[in-house]
């Protein structure tokens, strides 16, 4: 009699549990739909700071190219599985093209470093823009600062940027920050595959 009384405690016990679980299911998925367009609008709206601030001539800009397109969504670049370009959008003044701004996302000392990247059409650096790192605090985490990040503005894209320690000697010169090399090299890394795409891709305007 007593283990008739134990199961059948334990088969309720069972049920409360399935339906505790699958309250909390539904739940989640509830808040997670709720939720997933207040997310999406406030990523677009952090992207276009981010292209405004490293293209500031523009007045808008089409995206042309995403490794995660839209459903739907017609592009005039189809980016490589392999590319270290993610994202590209076209800037514009008026009609007129002034820039491009490319998504890049390369390696650092703790992950990675998802930056923007603007540049001319003449084929200059305007700026860049970090937007997500996990970099250590004090060392790579400071390479969002204007002390490092403002020195790739006004850079030529005729011959890769490097990274030194001591004070640059030559225009095509990066000063890393203090104890972060690996952190500068990724940053000017990412500055240099998106130049090396604007060469490939899109220099002269004719997308």
């Amino acid at each position: 009699m007593e283990n008739q009384t134990s199961n059948k405690e334990i088969i309720a016990l069972g049920i409360r549990l399935l339906i505790i679980t699958a309250i909390a299911a539904l739940i989640l998925g509830w808040a997670h739909k709720i939720t997933l367009e207040p997310i999406k609008q406030q990523n677009i709206k952090t992207n276009n700071e981010a292209m405004k601030e490293v293209l500031p001539s523009a007045e808008s800009f089409q995206k042309i190219a995403s490794k995660t397109p839209e459903a739907g969504e017609k592009l005039e670049l189809e980016l490589k599985a392999d590319s270290a370009v993610s994202e590209v959008n076209k800037a514009l003044k008026g009609t007129d093209i002034t820039g491009y701004t490319i998504k890049v996302a390369p390696k650092g000392y703790a992950g990675l470093i998802e930056m923007v990247v603007g540049i001319s059409s003449e084929g200059k650096i305007q700026g860049i823009k970090i937007l997500n790192h996990s970099e250590t605090p004090g060392l790579g985490a400071n390479a969002p600062n204007p002390e490092f990040s403002g020195q790739y503005k006004g850079k030529s894209i005729e011959k890769p940027l490097e990274v030194v320690k001591t004070a640059p000697s030559g225009d095509n010169q990066i000063q890393a920050l203090t104890g972060a090399t690996i952190s500068s090299k990724a940053v000017t890394k990412g500055v240099n595959d998106a130049v090396d795409f604007f060469k490939s891709e899109l220099k002269g305007g004719q997308k």
